[in-house]
């Protein structure tokens, strides 16, 4: 825990902090229109500010109900995604589905089962979410961002599968959770396809157009990021040919565009972490001392430089111990 210590800095404190206000669009894939039936189901999607890391939760209306795609970081952020869906659709939210065991798709999943949705998620991200639960509320209450009280609680899924499911939705509309044999930002991953809307959705597995969180996925109380890992699990999305790509952060493409990107940035940044750690030398025990926050500022201004058009570089400062100190 002390590695995640270090990042307790002014920005990260904002950036835990549940901010008033959103950002907000609607993601209507162009092949579907607006219509939602159920063979034309609508995608909607809200973003988080930077208080909530600017995270993407997504919607699927088939016109009779509601699939909600990740959670967001807080109730007060999960409230604002079911209002904007509220605003949007008279469907009902009937599911709620998490893709990793990361706190911003989980923590705020409680405001949707309130309103009767179930949570799902995989066996294995049933299993990890307490673990990550504990890792992050230490390193958030530590900083001073929560309190024991304050920090959100963890949620209890209602459905958990392996393998594949397909959701029991009226209407018509297949949604199929699948479970990727790889695991990607976190220690297991979940994408969601939807075939009438040629969308797949695959949380933070991608950023596409921004910088990723390189903290990894965490076990036994320490993060163990694994590029390799993450590559192959980038791979086993071209089973999904031609399909829309929606990430956890950055914009959505096709599959044939996003998969190659993301794997480059991934390789890049791994080179960049190993080469900037090897030059540290016998100062690479600052990684864990006071100074920390010097290095992940230090590896920021390197990645802004290799990719000034890609977004949310704060990602990098406050995620890349974990890539840091498993080199």
């Amino acid at each position: 825990m002390t590695s995640h210590r270090a990042l307790a800095t002014p920005l990260a404190l904002a950036l835990a902090l549940v901010a008033p206000g959103c950002a907000t669009r609607t993601a209507a894939d162009p092949d579907v229109g607006a219509a939602s039936t159920a063979a034309r189901p609508k995608v909607g999607s809200y973003t988080s500010p930077a208080s909530g890391f600017d995270t993407h939760s997504f919607w699927i209306d088939t016109g009779r109900e509601v699939v909600v795609i990740d959670a967001q970081f807080t109730a007060a952020e999960a409230e604002r995604v079911a209002a904007q869906i509220r605003r949007e659709t008279k469907s009902p939210i009937t599911w709620i589905v998490v893709t990793h065991p990361n706190p911003d798709k989980f923590d705020g999943a409680p405001v949707f089962q309130a309103l009767g949705a179930k949570l799902v998620t995989s066996k294995a991200t049933a299993r990890a979410m307490p673990g990550v639960h504990a890792y992050k509320k230490a390193y958030f209450v530590g900083a001073g961002a929560f309190t024991d009280a304050t920090y959100p609680a963890l949620p209890k899924p209602d459905v958990t599968f392996e393998g594949d499911m397909d959701l029991a939705l009226a209407g018509g509309v297949r949604v199929t959770l699948h479970e990727l044999v790889h695991s990607g930002v976190s220690t297991t991953q979940t994408v969601v396809a939807v075939p009438a809307a040629n969308a797949l959705f695959v949380g933070d597995l991608v950023h596409h157009g921004a910088h990723a969180w390189l903290e990894g996925g965490i076990e036994g109380g320490k993060p163990r990021p694994d590029v390799a890992a993450w590559k192959l699990a980038l791979e086993e999305l071209r089973g999904f040919p031609g399909a829309t790509v929606y990430g956890g952060r950055g914009r959505e493409a096709k599959v044939e565009e996003v998969v190659p990107a993301q794997a480059e940035y991934l390789d890049r940044m791994d080179r960049i972490v190993t080469d900037y750690v090897a030059g540290l030398g016998p100062r690479r025990s600052e990684l864990l001392g006071p100074r920390a926050g010097e290095h992940w500022k230090a590896i920021t201004a390197l990645a802004q430089k290799a990719y000034p058009e890609r977004d949310l570089s704060y990602l990098v400062e406050y995620g890349v111990y974990g890539l840091a100190l498993a080199r």
